[in-house]
């Protein structure tokens, strides 16, 4: 077996059924609670995916999930690992349930589905790959948030252009190294 053969097997979760509940409480907590960064450990993905990013797909993705990478996202490396992890398939952004990339890379984001009044729940969800992120920044109020929450984001009136189109819209992951904060679409935004 080459070396580049084994990374595609290489990196995954080590207990999947363990390390995938741990993975998914620790999402369900991000979504429920705007804002509030949480730590996702447990893989080791191929460059240039983020490990918090990584185990968001493979706690979320499966072969009827379809993914769309974006900018140096879509590599072979992160389609190989991918495709061995979650057998989910790669679609283009109308088509997405889930779409990864740093933020510039999945502009414009009124190519994603937002979903329709009968099904706002079929809509994609955007995890977008950070150079840094922090509990500073623009202000969120909205469900599962006390008062309020701060949170740095990539296009403050994107986010909020979103957040008008409740209970349509995008929801978002925030990723950056081993960490996650995340931003559903009923999240309200103002700027500090």
């Amino acid at each position: 077996m080459n070396t580049a053969t084994r990374s595609v097997f290489d990196g995954g979760f080590q207990d999947p059924p363990k390390d995938a509940a741990r993975a998914f409480r620790a999402a369900m907590r991000a979504m429920a609670r705007p804002g509030d960064l949480n730590t996702l450990t447990g893989a080791t993905p191929p460059a240039p995916l983020s490990q918090a990013a990584a185990i968001l797909l493979l706690t979320l993705c499966d072969p009827d999930t379809g993914v769309y990478l974006a900018g140096p996202c879509d590599c072979e490396a992160v389609r190989g690992w991918l495709r061995f992890h979650t057998g989910a398939p790669f679609v283009g952004p109308a088509q997405a349930d889930f779409a990864v990339g740093a933020w510039d890379d999945l502009l414009p984001i009124d190519r994603f589905r937002i979903g329709t009044p009968e099904y706002p729940d079929r809509s994609t969800t955007l995890i977008v790959e950070m150079p840094l992120l922090d509990a500073q920044g623009a202000v969120l109020r909205g469900p599962g948030i006390k008062d309020r929450a701060t949170l740095s984001l990539p296009d403050v009136r994107a986010m909020q252009d979103n957040s008008v189109l409740y209970p349509l819209g995008l929801d978002f992951f925030l990723t950056c190294a081993d960490r996650v904060a995340a931003l559903p679409r009923s999240t309200q935004i103002t700027e500090v």
